[in-house]
């Protein structure tokens, strides 16, 4: 579905931007900064996704005839800026974390360094690809954890908040584990595995429950999965379904897959409909369950109820990240190019929060004997960590708390996207991103993804960038 996206903007971008152009400031070299602040769901960690939609907006950045004239009619903007614009040409340079990758919060998740009217362009759809797939990735990152290695389909199509957020929301939970989607669009695009059986209606539209299932098992007899909530659970859908067995598939050497309940107490029908079938001979018949479900709920009814599940389909907490729906992400000038040099620039607010980190910038993971994660370290971004030597991990906020650290890796997190506007990055697949999630979310400690309360990862400063920025709080403050 081509679209040219390049007026989904703030319309403020475009002020500044013409303001830059008129006074000749749009080839300034400008730094900025990606990051967000806290983590959804007072979680302990977040899922970084969103990259690849942004490398392909960039790759096809062009404002056409209809959007330049569209701009013309404001009557606001310069006739150079606007001439500019129909000769976009991006050019700058993109570094990010890939996709995949935990995150935390105040450390950089991509930086982008050229003029600055080129970033200040790109910086909402930026914003909008991370901060809507890093939400979704993280909430599904969170229930596929609590579902203890049971499947976990995405089944929110129908709730998400557009078609987009549909799909895209679909690719950011395949990330981080989700086995497939109700979306089949989601499918033709990245190949995530769709799959679905039938809805209510199927079996209200037949002049009875076991002719619905009949019908659905002759026409799929390999794949056959009965809803069996329609009328009463226990006494008419569990009774059907062993029918069909016996009297359809049976005959034709096939085995009932599943069953699905949507509504009731999913714990205690369960269990019943796991004795019923377990009685009928039927057990290898797996009980899936749906019915607004988030990671809350699944843990209770494996861990405190010992409910009797063997796949979760998740829909509308999932796709809407419904229990903290905002993640937060923020795009902050970090720096300024004067006679080629960088010159750090910082925010200061008496929200200590959010006074920001100046500078031009690299992330580091530090990595224990058993390669663990311990740490990041944000640090200029010319500085090298030598692991060879022992390393002094401190608090930024309370530096007397300190930490030597020895036998330990480190990994940049910060690769190159884009170099002077050209596409350095070769964009992994699907699958691969989704290992690479899987891989490093297996290197944080227990402690960090509990749900409740969870151990606060440590994201710290280097001390160069620690003097840096108390450097220029206090010229500031004074």
């Amino acid at each position: 579905m081509k679209r040219n996206l390049a007026l989904l903007t703030d319309f403020y971008e475009l002020t500044m931007s013409n303001g830059y152009f008129k006074d000749n400031r749009h080839n300034q070299v400008a730094v900025f900064d990606v990051f967000f602040r806290s983590i959804p769901d007072d979680g302990g960690y977040a899922i970084f996704a969103g990259l690849e939609s942004i490398i392909e907006y960039i790759k096809n950045l062009t404002f056409d005839k209809e959007s330049i004239e569209f701009l013309r009619n404001k009557k606001i903007f310069d006739e150079g800026f606007l001439t500019y614009l129909e000769n976009f040409k991006f050019t700058s340079d993109v570094y990010a974390i890939k996709e995949g990758t935990p995150i935390f919060p105040n450390e950089p998740l991509m930086v982008i360094k050229g003029p600055i009217i080129e970033c200040q362009l790109i910086e909402t759809f930026v914003l909008l690809s991370i901060n809507h797939q890093s939400l979704i990735a993280t909430k599904a990152s969170r229930i596929v954890r609590e579902a203890k290695g049971r499947p976990v389909f995405e089944f929110g199509a129908r709730r998400a908040h557009s078609y987009d957020a549909a799909n895209l929301g679909a690719r950011s939970a395949y990330i981080s584990g989700v086995t497939g989607t109700s979306n089949t669009l989601a499918d033709f695009m990245y190949g995530i595995p769709s799959s679905g059986t039938m809805a209510h209606s199927y079996v209200q539209s037949f002049p009875s429950e076991y002719e619905a299932f009949k019908s659905y098992a002759l026409n799929y007899p390999d794949n056959c999965l009965l809803l069996v909530d329609t009328y009463d659970t226990l006494h008419e859908g569990i009774p059907n379904a062993i029918r069909i067995h016996n009297e359809v598939l049976k005959p034709m050497g096939k085995y009932l897959k599943g069953i699905r309940i949507d509504s009731g107490d999913l714990a205690y029908l369960s269990k019943k409909v796991r004795a019923l079938l377990d009685e009928a001979g039927l057990t290898e018949t797996k009980i899936t369950v749906s019915n607004s479900l988030d990671e809350f709920i699944i843990r209770d009814l494996i861990v405190h109820q010992e409910a009797e599940i063997d796949a979760f389909g998740v829909g509308e907490r999932l796709i809407t990240a419904r229990s903290e729906a905002v993640f937060g992400g923020v795009f902050k000038l970090s720096a300024i190019e004067e006679n080629g040099q960088i010159v750090p620039k910082i925010k200061i607010s008496d929200n200590v929060a959010k006074t920001t980190i100046p500078g031009f910038k690299q992330l580091y993971r530090f990595y224990d004997e058993n390669d663990m994660a311990i740490a990041d370290v944000i640090t200029l971004h010319n500085e090298e960590i030598d692991p060879s030597k022992p390393y002094t991990l401190f608090d930024p906020n309370h530096p007397w708390k300190q930490k030597v650290v020895e036998k330990y890796r480190v990994e940049k997190l910060l690769v190159p996207i884009f170099e002077k506007g050209k596409l350095v990055y070769e964009l992994p697949s699907i699958e691969a991103i989704r290992k690479h999630k899987e891989i490093n979310f297996n290197k944080l400690w227990k402690e960090v993804i509990r749900l409740k309360f969870p151990h606060e990862y440590y994201v710290d400063l280097s001390q160069d960038l620690w003097d840096l920025r108390r450097a220029l709080v206090v010229k500031h403050k004074h």
